[in-house]
C-alpha cells in the first residue's frame, strides 16, 4: 500500500507572490474595466429589451465585479505560493503546481530534451525567472515558474548537464 504523495522538497521564491499579484491585478483591472464598459452601453440605452431598473442602475455592475473578484485577487497569489512547489532529484525532476487545480509532473532527466530559462517583464524586474523543461512528450513537459533567477540560471544548467550525461551513456 502506497501512502499520499510527499511534496517536493523546494518552494518557489517569495517574490513570487508580488508577481502572481500583479498579474492578478492586470486580469482584475481588464475584468472590472470591461464590466464599466458595459454598464456605460446599458446605462445610455433606450432600448425596450434592456429593464429601466437595469439602465438606472448599471454602475453597480463594475462594482458588483469588483467586489467579488476582489478575495481571488488577493487570496490567488498566496494560494498559489503555497502549492507551487519543485525538487530535482538523482533521476527525475518533480513539480507541482496549480491555484483551483493542482498537477503534480515527474519528468524523467533521460527523457529531457531541452531546459529553458525565460523571464518576462515583471519576472525580470523582481529578479525571478521560469524554468521550461522539455520532453518529445508534451505530458511529460514541465514549467517552473516564481524561481530566484540565480536559482533558475543554476536548475537550469544542472537540468542540462545531467541530461547531456544520460544521454551520452545511452549511446
Amino acid at each position: 500500500m502506497r501512502g499520499p504523495l510527499r511534496d517536493p522538497a523546494h518552494s518557489v521564491s517569495r517574490r513570487a507572490i508580488a508577481l502572481w499579484l500583479v498579474e492578478a491585478l492586470i486580469g482584475f483591472g481588464f475584468l472590472v474595466g470591461g464590466a464599466a464598459l458595459v454598464a456605460y452601453w446599458i446605462g445610455g440605452s433606450d432600448w425596450a429589451l434592456v429593464p429601466g431598473w437595469l439602465s438606472d442602475h448599471a454602475w453597480l455592475l463594475p462594482v458588483a465585479v469588483a467586489v467579488v473578484m476582489l478575495p481571488f485577487v488577493i487570496i490567488e497569489p498566496l494560494w498559489r505560493y503555497a502549492v507551487h512547489r519543485w525538487e530535482l532529484s538523482g533521476d527525475v525532476v518533480y513539480a507541482r503546481s496549480g491555484w483551483l487545480s493542482r498537477e503534480w509532473v515527474f519528468v524523467p532527466v533521460s527523457r529531457i530534451q531541452t531546459v529553458d530559462k525565460a523571464q518576462g517583464w515583471f519576472e525580470r524586474v523582481l529578479r525571478l525567472a521560469t524554468v521550461r523543461i522539455r520532453t518529445a512528450s508534451h505530458a511529460g513537459s514541465s514549467t517552473i515558474q516564481g524561481l530566484d533567477y540565480e536559482v533558475a540560471a543554476r536548475l537550469a544548467e544542472e537540468l542540462a548537464r545531467r541530461a547531456q550525461e544520460l544521454r551520452d551513456d545511452a549511446t
